[in-house]
């Protein structure tokens, strides 16, 4: 098959053990990303099938409307807002989703704690700069850690919590509620008790149509002056505007952030704020996830060519094909 892997910004895939699984296909690799749809369409022209880095591409009706080659997309992870799945099926494109993992995100995300409340960075620069101690850190013992979304990642990131002996408080649906009692988490009365009880607050919620917005200005500005705020999920999670509005107003003092709403960011107002550490969505970045994340994916290629096709999110696909 004719592959086309977009967005591999550190031209990483062809150097994974797992790039083997590709041999016998044409594989074409492009380490930049485009916006524009004529220049995706040209990409993506002669493409059999795609296999995606995440959620870096969108797939439209109007850029599939354009590709009449195009059989398969291979989504590397489970998360899919960037592919509009109904418009797959009427243009006859299986896709399918594979694995991922919750490991490196938690782990990127206590890097993140660690790094904004003892002002790591800043300290950093400071002493290139000539600058010895500039600052006082803020210590985790004793404090409240508030998850919001008791998932893989977010019962992850509380375990570490309790390792650094904070006090966990948890708010999620009913299954994450559940799930935190459970493990012998405390579960905070409310979306904005959280918020508000919380010295760090970490959010882990998947974005639907649903939890767009749900972090709203009243949820911020009820933060602690010195509380944290970290978000490695999706920046889309906040209302917007409302999270830079809320730093500037003090209320939290602090922020740490993976996600943004377009990626990849060249600017952005967050990028500008001393109060605020900002990593370039990283949480997903390092190789022992890629090779899960890809090993998946190379997979899902190769069945489909075997003609026994796995993970299939639409498999209305297949039917309308044995139809034919």
């Amino acid at each position: 098959m004719r592959i086309v892997i977009p967005d591999d910004y550190q031209d990483a895939v062809r150097g994974l053990d797992c790039f083997a699984r590709m041999s016998a296909h044409q594989v074409q690799v492009y380490r930049d990303t485009v916006k524009d749809l004529d220049a995706l369409v040209e990409r993506f022209r002669e493409a059999d099938g795609l296999v995606l880095i995440r959620e870096r591409t969108a797939i439209t009706e109007a850029l599939l409307s354009r590709l009449p080659n195009l059989r398969l997309i291979s989504q590397t992870g489970r998360g899919i807002a960037h592919i509009d799945l109904p418009a797959c099926t009427r243009h006859g494109v299986l896709v399918c989703a594979g694995i991922g993992s919750s490991d490196s995100t938690a782990e990127l995300t206590w890097g993140l704690v660690l790094a904004a409340t003892r002002f790591i960075p800043q300290e950093a620069e400071s002493l290139k700069r000539g600058r010895w101690q500039t600052r006082l850190g803020i210590g985790l013992r004793g404090r409240t850690l508030g998850i919001l979304g008791y998932g893989k990642i977010g019962s992850l990131v509380a375990g570490y919590g309790r390792a650094f002996g904070m006090n966990v408080l948890v708010w999620g649906r009913e299954g994450s509620l559940s799930r935190a009692q459970a493990d012998g988490f405390t579960v905070a009365r409310s979306q904005p008790d959280l918020f508000e009880q919380s010295d760090v607050v970490s959010l882990h919620v998947k974005l639907t149509a649903e939890t767009r917005g749900i972090i709203t200005a009243a949820d911020l500005t009820a933060m602690k002056p010195s509380a944290l705020l970290v978000n490695t999920s999706r920046a889309e999670l906040i209302q917007p505007g409302a999270l830079e509005s809320a730093l500037t107003a003090g209320r939290p003092g602090f922020a740490a952030v993976d996600v943004y709403e377009t990626e990849p960011v060249t600017d952005h107002p967050l990028l500008h704020m001393e109060n605020v550490v900002c990593t370039p969505h990283l949480g997903y970045v390092e190789k022992d996830s890629y090779e899960i994340y890809f090993s998946a994916a190379f997979d899902q290629v190769n069945a489909f060519v075997a003609g026994e096709p796995i993970n299939i999110l639409n498999p209305e696909v297949l039917e309308s094909r044995r139809k034919e």
